[in-house]
């Protein structure tokens, strides 16, 4: 993967009840990814790094793994929202993979502007290819499409390669779910309901599995949602364990769960899939115990909370405000090792406060054509503005 191919968790809808364990977890799996980018970007990470070499370069090294939580959540939720039961239970399945592009891109589109623009000027003050170079019109329109790294056009930003994956993998789970109903061709009688129920969910074990098993070990495919069905699916498979009624139906599914994923790792061992196995059942687990839903948590993780409910939007634009502090600092001259650490801290800060208001301002608003095809003119006319 290259320098700017980095994890951005997927956005969810915003009527969707909240579950504060997953934003929780979201919110810590978030500030992890960011610090990865903060330890790896820049020169403010060279200059601190003497002042905490062992943690930083474990940010540096791997931060990037907490993805794999987010691909284990955005699974979870593709199988609340699409098939709870087992069985799809939407009824236009273009208008859904069409809608669901428009949440994924109205805010990716305008922190993709502004990296952009503030690429543009940051450019001759930094160095080296931590900055992105100027866009071309079929780079930008390739971005769009969320078609870059298929066409093979450089990232402008980190982290615009997983909305593209998250969109292949929902677009993947919704079809791995319809196949049966495409392929009826009679309406199955209500004894059988229950039965064609478990044919989705074996395609998704049996995709999940072979890209645990063959897909994931082929880093030609990482462009594709093959390459990460095996954590999705991992997470889709975990809600509907967690939704088993039978205690003994749950503990096999467990063990089941386990050993897919202990067998892909025994044929070759991955830290990113044991990551993704871990939180898989540590969901089902606190799916069946009820504590998804908990109402209450300790004051303590509530910020953890918020950042969680936020986390899309800030792996959407923090790159560009890492270029602008990396930016500014850079122009500071010879400095102690400890105004680089305090750089990066305010990197955080800044980026945090910019993602609220991304979030307020275009994640949280209803998707619609006429906002994506602004944002999209919007994206193409920064590129337009910025000198080749």
């Amino acid at each position: 993967m290259n320098g700017t191919r980095n994890p951005v968790p997927a956005a969810e809808p915003a009527q969707r009840g909240r579950m504060p364990l997953l934003d929780i977890a979201k919110g810590i799996a978030c500030a992890v990814i960011v610090g990865h980018h903060l330890s790896r970007y820049g020169t403010m990470p060279v200059g601190a790094f003497l002042l905490a070499p062992g943690f930083l370069g474990w940010l540096a090294d791997d931060g990037r793994l907490a993805v794999q939580i987010f691909l284990v959540i955005a699974g979870f939720l593709a199988a609340a929202s699409l098939a709870p039961d087992g069985v799809l239970r939407v009824d236009r399945p273009m208008a859904r993979i069409l809608q669901r592009y428009g949440r994924l891109v109205m805010p990716y589109l305008a922190a993709l502007t502004v990296c952009v623009l503030v690429a543009a000027l940051v450019r001759p003050w930094m160095t080296g290819d931590d900055v992105p170079a100027s866009p071309s019109i079929g780079q930008l329109l390739a971005h769009g499409l969320l078609m870059q790294d298929l066409l093979g056009y450089e990232a402008l930003s980190t982290g615009v390669w997983y909305v593209a994956i998250d969109f292949q993998l929902f677009v993947l789970a919704l079809t791995l779910m319809g196949l049966p109903a495409m392929l009826r061709r009679a309406p199955v009688p209500a004894a059988a309901v229950s039965r064609e129920r478990w044919i989705p969910v074996a395609l998704v074990l049996a995709v999940a599995t072979t890209s645990l098993v063959l897909f994931n070990r082929n880093a030609d495919l990482d462009d594709t949602a093959f390459y990460f069905f095996g954590a999705y699916g991992l997470g889709m498979l975990a809600f509907w364990i967690g939704r088993a009624t039978r205690a003994s139906t749950w503990r096999s599914a467990v063990v089941l769960l386990a050993l897919t994923g202990v067998g892909a790792l025994a044929i070759d061992w991955r830290s990113r899939i044991a990551i993704a196995l871990v939180s898989a059942l540590l969901i089902a687990v606190a799916q069946r115990r009820g504590w998804l839903s908990l109402g209450r948590w300790p004051d303590a993780a509530m910020p953890l909370q918020r950042l969680g409910r936020i986390s899309y939007s800030l792996f959407l634009i923090h790159f560009p405000v890492l270029l602008a502090t990396n930016a500014a600092v850079g122009q500071m001259g010879p400095h102690a090792a400890w105004i680089d650490a305090l750089g990066m801290a305010a990197t955080f800060g800044l980026s945090v406060a910019a993602a609220l208001l991304l979030y307020r301002w275009v994640e949280v608003r209803p998707a619609s054509w006429r906002a994506v095809a602004a944002l999209f003119a919007a994206l193409l006319a920064s590129g337009v503005l910025v000198p080749s």
